[in-house]
């Protein structure tokens, strides 16, 4: 069990990380807001496009969460030239996984054709999808230097680049969407061109705010940055988180495409559904962040009893906050989903899938905190095979057939999709116990 002083430390690095997955979030949320005021169509294309992009770039995500261990661990250590080293190599992942990103992302059209998304909604949404790869390499760019600071405990930077991208992405959206100050009235394939700028603003704005604390690492170029050995190192930790956020994620953009198949209303409505849950799912994966540097920062300095109260903070506070949004999806759907669009139907059924997400809140918060606490000591495979099995094994299988056999529709996915969670919940939960009961040991990435 977590100390009072341990609480204070986690909460102390967690609240500005939370802050900083909030505003990386808001830019999803200023989207379909506004983009709902143009049309159901471009709305559902926001989210179908979304999705497709999401389903390109989080494998490397994952991948740059490697990160994590790396960097905290070795700050615990007192190695200064392994966080550098660390951070070089995050910048050489980040070129080639554009690559990759970019060339899944071009064919979004035949891909979502083959779907059989709404035909209507298809073009649009592919347009979206085409529009954000100019967003790629910044956004990849920008987690890089946040996993850095983050584990220095440096977020003021992180926060201030944030804001200003938020401001920047409003002002985009309102330019592109609506066709303000002559620019052409493009709808959800302006938002895409939207995204993609206020994300080059807010890894630009980021590298010049915290140049003075990741200068000494980022230069001058260390010699061995490109031995394949440490990266190989690196990729087999940060590989199978990839793999686990690309399930997870897969998970929800499979009922995403599942919705496609019941119509454009099923789409918009979870939309509005998914970004609120995914809003409110920021707080713990900030929390998540911060108990993962608190643990890899514990393991790097020795300290085996630090790392397992860290792990028990993170799981507490995520518990804990997402107790009090199932409250608010539970007491208020329908004032919530007011936000997204004036569309009764949309409105509707977006209500009626919020008291699911609420049931579903607090398995959320335990399973996200619980993987990156492993994340901070190295341990990823295992994790990645609980994501296979309860996502894959049995909440979206179940929730195909509970909305098309059973004929529950949307509610009968998002069904699935809680059971899939509280799942992955609970073993995750039992790993980090077996897990964090044996010797705690620095990962070592750069063996001559």
């Amino acid at each position: 069990m977590p100390r009072r002083n341990e609480l204070r430390e986690l909460a102390r690095l967690a609240f500005p990380v939370a802050l900083a997955q909030v505003g990386l979030m808001m830019q999803g949320v200023v989207d379909s807001i506004m983009v709902g005021r143009v049309s159901p169509a471009d709305l559902a294309a926001v989210a179908l496009g979304n999705v497709y992009f999401f389903a390109a770039v989080v494998f490397g995500m994952g991948v740059l969460f490697a990160l994590d261990p790396v960097v905290s661990q070795a700050l615990g250590a007192g190695d200064e030239e392994g966080v550098a080293r660390g951070a070089q190599r995050g910048v050489v992942l980040a070129l080639g996984l554009t690559v990759m990103a970019t060339l899944l992302l071009l064919p979004a059209e035949p891909i979502l054709g083959a779907l059989r998304q709404p035909p209507e909604v298809v073009p649009i949404a592919a347009g979206y999808a085409k529009a954000s790869i100019a967003g790629v390499l910044p956004f990849y760019l920008y987690i890089v230097q946040r996993q850095v600071l983050q584990a220095m405990g440096r977020l003021a930077p992180v926060l201030a680049a944030m804001l200003v991208a938020n401001l920047a992405n409003v002002f985009f959206n309102w330019v592109l969407v609506f066709g303000n100050l002559g620019a052409p009235s493009m709808g959800a394939v302006g938002s895409g061109w939207a995204s993609s700028a206020s994300r080059l603003v807010m890894a630009a704005t980021l590298a010049l705010f915290a140049w003075p604390r990741l200068r000494d690492y980022l230069r001058p170029v260390r010699p061995d940055v490109l031995r394949w050995k440490p990266i190989s190192r690196m990729l087999r930790i940060g590989a199978p988180t990839g793999v686990q956020l690309q399930l997870e994620f897969g998970a929800f953009a499979g009922a995403g495409l599942a919705m496609g198949l019941l119509g454009t209303v099923a789409v918009a409505g979870h939309q509005v559904a998914l970004n609120l849950a995914s809003l409110t799912f920021m707080v713990p994966v900030g929390v998540a962040q911060a108990a993962a540097v608190l643990v890899g920062r514990a393991v790097g300095r020795e300290d085996p009893w630090a790392a397992r109260r860290a792990a028990g903070a993170g799981i507490l506070v995520g518990a804990a906050f997402m107790t009090l949004t199932a409250l608010a999806f539970l007491t208020l759907p329908e004032q919530l989903a007011r936000m997204y669009s004036p569309d009764a139907a949309v409105i509707a059924l977006g209500a009626s899938l919020l008291p699911i997400a609420g049931l579903f809140q607090v398995a959320d918060g335990i399973q996200v905190v619980s993987a990156a606490a492993l994340r901070g000591i190295g341990d990823t495979r295992v994790p990645m095979l609980v994501n296979l099995f309860g996502f894959w094994g049995v909440g979206l299988p179940v929730g195909l057939l509970l909305a098309f056999r059973a004929g529950l529709g949307p509610r009968g996915v998002w069904w699935g999709l809680a059971l899939g969670l509280v799942v992955v919940a609970v073993l995750l939960l039992r790993r980090v116990r077996v897990r964090f009961g044996r010797d705690l040991r620095r990962l070592v990435f750069d063996v001559h």
